[in-house]
């Protein structure tokens, strides 16, 4: 067979999902488990008025209290770390206005900017053992930044302004001279950001879509019958151009267990989908439209 490096592929979900429980939603009261994305039904779209009046205010609120925070703790003071890390500006962003994209969900939010940091500071730690290390800070740069790239690409944690954090742990100065004690600054500024954005994304939003990843999780084993129901239903669902996770449920009829798959129901102005099917934006407002026109 001929060497082809280009057909590599990797995917580390397809060793880790199966060893995933699934969402614990069943076992959480509905407030609870409204602020942390769960939704029984499909929710409509907002306005981009009214999107850009919640991301203002979680752009702010999210940020004022990275920045409070940041001034009130000893050790923040007793490091010289700065009030803010600079990426967390564009993390914000992606947060509270694109809060369906894949890079905003906790998943990347959180582990990305953790990899990235830690990938910083070891970049920068290994340059300072050179005698002319501050001639090279340029390279270091450089080399952090793409570093964490790869190491967030191949642990599905592909986060932009992690990006910008590798970066900043190396060539600025004030962020550089913290070292290790980058990582605790960072992981704190991510978790009161993730606190923020589920409290207001959820007012009238949904956030997360997803919490790890909208694939099916805790399938250890399938059948072949099971994988080719599934590849079934996904060479028909394919026809009408929307590529849909299929779940299905088990129930007993006269004696025997029963395997139905979950179904996606359209009346008119109304789009009831399985909790948990991930579909991409586009996807949702086609199916919206098609619901009005019944």
């Amino acid at each position: 067979m001929p060497f082809h490096p280009s057909k590599w592929h990797f995917e580390i979900d397809d060793y880790l999902n199966p060893w995933l429980p699934a969402a614990p939603w069943k076992h959480i009261p509905y407030p609870v488990a409204r602020f942390l994305g769960h939704r029984p039904e499909h929710q409509r779209p907002l306005g981009n008025i009214a999107m850009i009046f919640w991301a203002f205010i979680g752009v702010f609120c999210s940020i004022t209290i990275i920045e409070a925070v940041g001034r009130a703790v000893p050790s923040f003071r007793e490091h010289g770390a700065p009030i803010i890390i600079g990426s967390f500006g564009a993390a914000a962003v992606l947060e509270f206005y694109a809060i369906e994209s894949p890079l905003a969900q906790p998943r990347n939010a959180v582990l990305g900017q953790v990899f990235s940091s830690f990938v910083g500071v070891a970049i920068s730690k290994l340059f300072a053992l050179g005698p002319v290390s501050r001639e090279l800070t340029w390279l270091g740069g450089s080399l952090s930044c793409a570093c964490a790239v790869a190491v967030m690409a191949l642990t599905g944690t592909v986060h932009p302004p992690a990006g910008a954090t590798a970066l900043l742990a190396v060539v600025d100065e004030g962020v550089a001279h913290l070292g290790w004690f980058l990582l605790p600054i960072v992981l704190l500024g991510c978790v009161l950001m993730q606190c923020v954005a589920l409290l207001l994304n959820n007012i009238q939003r949904r956030f997360p879509v997803y919490w790890w990843t909208p694939a099916e999780v805790g399938r250890r084993k399938q059948s072949p019958q099971h994988r080719d129901d599934v590849q079934s239903n996904s060479d028909s669902g394919s026809e009408i151009g929307a590529k849909l996770e299929i779940t299905r449920t088990r129930h007993m009829e006269e004696g025997k267990a029963v395997v139905e798959q979950a179904k996606v129901i359209i009346t008119r102005g109304h789009v009831n989908v399985p909790d948990d099917m991930y579909l991409s934006p586009e996807e949702k407002i086609f199916l919206e439209e098609l619901s009005e026109r019944l």
